[in-house]
């Protein structure tokens, strides 16, 4: 009878995140949830192939074929809405590599639909997996802050593909949101050299009890990937990220392993899961409106 509890599953975009996919689909965690997950196929806009045994499918194979139960997305973000969307109105189960989609309101739909269609809806978010953020939400818990920031600096962007800053980063604005809860946004700057592909996003919030929080986010050619942090509690001051081991279990592995718990009926989408990813999307859609209307001349 095993088989017939199996879900065919299809992975669309074969970057880094959808080749790491295939991997842990072929390898599944020994007695996981993802043990009841086939890889049926994968869908790209370059003519791949083969990889692994795996075969490549179009698009409409993937939507129209019986035995596909869901989809993992893994394209660029720009992508990501229009991708969720035709998975789900195909009747498909989705998980979809963070940001949901480059707005709130497209994102509050995509929920929407779902819960019509009755299909799980899953927004990987690895950066909340790893062992050193893990390690960090225990340090936090419980503490009462007095003023925080964080800074990320990496590599350059497209923006065209990767949506505005406030969208790409949208996964240091999980941290902070999942670590001081809801945020009202105050105001932000955003510093552009297009001919350099530098920018810096300066961001001013407010915690719940009115304590400021900065996020930045910077990128150029010369710069490497690195987070700083800095919280001031009532009882002590965290500078730096904690030690943690590497986990044995790869992040994309822990996430691809709440997808099949969640599409085994094992959990369900929490409601603070679907808030927190509303609540990030929401600000970023703030802060993008901001740094976007012209100032008065």
């Amino acid at each position: 009878h095993r088989y017939t509890e199996m879900l065919g599953v299809v992975i669309v975009g074969i970057g880094t995140a959808g080749r790491v996919r295939v991997r842990d689909l072929l390898n599944p965690l020994p007695n996981s949830a993802i043990e009841k997950l086939k890889l049926m196929g994968f869908v790209s806009r370059r003519t791949l192939g083969n990889i692994e045994q795996v075969k490549q499918i179009t698009l409409e194979e993937a939507l129209q074929s019986d035995e596909i139960q869901a989809a993992i997305i893994s394209l660029e973000n720009q992508f990501h809405e229009d991708y969720v969307r035709m998975f789900l109105e195909a009747g498909k189960h989705v998980c979809v590599e963070y940001p949901l989609a480059l707005s709130v309101a497209a994102a509050q739909e995509l929920w929407d639909l779902a819960d019509m269609k009755g299909k799980v809806l899953h927004v990987e978010h690895i950066e909340l997996l790893t062992e050193s953020y893990k390690q960090l939400k225990q340090q936090v818990n419980g503490k009462e802050l007095i003023e925080g920031s964080l800074h990320f600096t990496g590599g350059p962007l497209d923006r065209q593909r990767t949506g505005f800053p406030a969208f790409s980063g949208i996964s240091r604005l999980s941290w902070l949101v999942d670590l001081f809860g809801e945020l009202t946004f105050k105001s932000a700057t955003l510093e552009e050299q297009q001919k350099q592909h530098y920018w810096k996003m300066t961001v001013h919030f407010l915690t719940k009890s009115s304590r400021p929080l900065v996020w930045t986010e910077e990128r150029g050619s010369e710069l490497k990937r690195k987070k700083e942090i800095h919280f001031r509690f009532k009882s002590d001051t965290l500078d730096h990220f904690p030690e943690a081991p590497n986990s044995h279990v790869g992040v994309f592995m822990q996430d691809l392993n709440l997808f099949a718990q969640k599409l085994a009926g094992q959990t369900c989408t929490e409601l603070s899961e679907k808030n927190r990813i509303l609540h990030c999307l929401d600000l970023a859609d703030k802060i993008r409106i901001f740094c976007e209307q012209i100032p008065p001349s």
